[in-house]
């Protein structure tokens, strides 16, 4: 593993930082947020448990050997000894290579306005001041499944929003299934950004994303999926076999949920002739099973209409108490190609718009659910905002006039709850209590958040 040595899990230059420290420095405090100006007000906080677990935890403890390493890999990389050798030989020797930091963080899944505090994180030990900030590089890596978690969140109000006007809201947490394990950087990427659309959702194929929340977060059974077919299991078959596929694959599935790629060749003429004709009474006549028809091409605004209304000619429809169409319950429609957070409310504008209820789809979404977003899309900044040195405490931040909006938090903080959320205040300014938790000290995970408890705060 890249990241089994903590030492060298950082930036560059951090290894130079050590000596750039005032003298006399004893503790240096930081901040985690999300600043203003993101692409949402708010984000939910998500994946410290994970990240404290499988890099700070005291199962992962700094040795000799890694010392070793460390030092040989910045005598190269450097060309000068810069090294803090006996800063790390002190860790080991004082803390038996426990990491001698403190955090203080927000309950995991909450949803927290942008511009407050989400973690602290300070040293214990005098000796380490220089420990807090080498831990920024892993720290700020949080911002992946926060975004993540975000952005599936807002898609959830989308379909919620949708499903109010037009159809049963009870379906929304299987509205979204997750697609991207093929898609993410890496199979780690897979299982943060799996486990955190998992907060808000229980469909997915990243099973990644599963093993990280059975491994981490106490979960049992943590997303769903039922059997689909991909377009090699239909194109094997041959063009001319198509419909041969088909009615294996009905033959083979006889009940609950199988979704059916149906565009190897035309969507249409498979809604229409295929399904709608050839198959028609296989699916109709079986009541124990539901057939999802999957377009994968095309203007999905277009397609998934025209699909729905070839399906209703073919299978029928009722209208529902809302006055939106509605398929049988044994065929039902999943678009999961070009599903993303900027294109899905056009879409159940144009499905409801055309008079189908949302009740007859589900969605998709691969790279533009876990690939489509970067640190600054809600411009998450970890920044130092007090220190204390030869027994002072001092408050420190950053104004770079050629940037407010890079503006830092100064002095010891806290986050409480106010009548609209969450508001970031000094320590000693608010009576009210601190809603951020320390949950990790000196190589030791203190709290641990259930699945349950995250899904409950982050709902709608």
């Amino acid at each position: 593993m890249i990241s089994d040595n903590i030492i060298l899990a950082t930036d560059s230059y951090k290894q130079s930082h050590h000596a750039m420290y005032q003298p006399g420095t004893e503790v240096v405090s930081s901040y985690f947020e999300s600043r203003a100006g993101g692409e949402y007000p708010y984000c939910v906080f998500f994946g410290l448990q994970y990240l404290m677990d499988e890099h700070l935890s005291g199962a992962h403890r700094v040795t000799p050997a890694m010392i070793d390493e460390a030092e040989d890999l910045c005598r190269w990389h450097f060309g000068q000894e810069l090294f803090n050798r006996r800063g790390w030989e002190h860790v080991v020797s004082a803390h038996d290579g426990r990491l001698p930091v403190s955090i203080r963080a927000a309950p995991e899944g909450s949803v927290i306005p942008e511009s407050n505090v989400l973690f602290t994180i300070e040293n214990t030990d005098p000796d380490c001041a220089w420990l807090t900030n080498h831990l920024e590089t892993l720290l700020v890596q949080l911002w992946y499944p926060c975004t993540v978690a975000t952005i599936s969140r807002e898609q959830k109000r989308t379909l919620k929003s949708a499903l109010e006007k037009s159809g049963n809201p009870d379906n929304l947490a299987f509205m979204l299934h997750d697609f991207g394990y093929r898609g993410s950087s890496s199979s780690e990427s897979a299982a943060l950004g799996g486990a955190a659309h998992l907060v808000n959702f229980k469909g997915t194929d990243t099973i990644a994303g599963l093993r990280l929340l059975m491994a981490h977060y106490a979960a049992e059974e943590p997303g769903y999926s039922v059997p689909a077919a991909e377009h090699s299991t239909i194109t094997a078959w041959g063009e001319d076999g198509e419909l041969d596929a088909y009615r294996h694959i009905l033959d083979r599935f006889h009940s609950g949920t199988v979704a059916v790629v149906s565009d190897s060749w035309n969507i249409f003429e498979a809604c229409r002739q295929l399904w709608g004709r050839e198959l028609r009474d296989e699916v109709a006549d079986n009541r124990e099973r539901t057939l999802v028809v999957r377009p994968d091409s095309g203007e999905p605004e277009r397609v998934v209409v025209e699909c729905l209304s070839i399906l209703g000619e073919q299978f029928g429809h009722s209208v529902n108490g809302k006055g939106y169409k509605v398929l049988p319950d044994h065929v039902r429609l999943i678009q999961g190609d070009g599903i993303t957070r900027h294109s899905l409310p056009g879409l159940c504008d144009a499905i409801t718009g055309a008079g189908w209820s949302m009740d007859n789809m589900v969605f998709g979404s691969g790279g533009g659910l876990l690939q489509d977003c970067d640190r600054d899309t809600l411009r998450f900044a970890l920044k130092c905002n007090w220190v204390q040195v030869a027994g002072v405490q001092r408050d420190v931040f950053k104004r770079p006039a050629s940037d407010p909006a890079k503006n830092s938090k100064s002095g010891a903080l806290k986050l409480v709850r106010t009548g609209k959320g969450f508001r970031t205040v000094g320590i000693c300014e608010n009576s009210e209590p601190d809603v951020l938790r320390e949950v990790f000290r000196d190589g030791e995970v203190l709290v641990r958040d259930s699945l349950d408890a995250i899904r409950n705060r982050a709902d709608l």
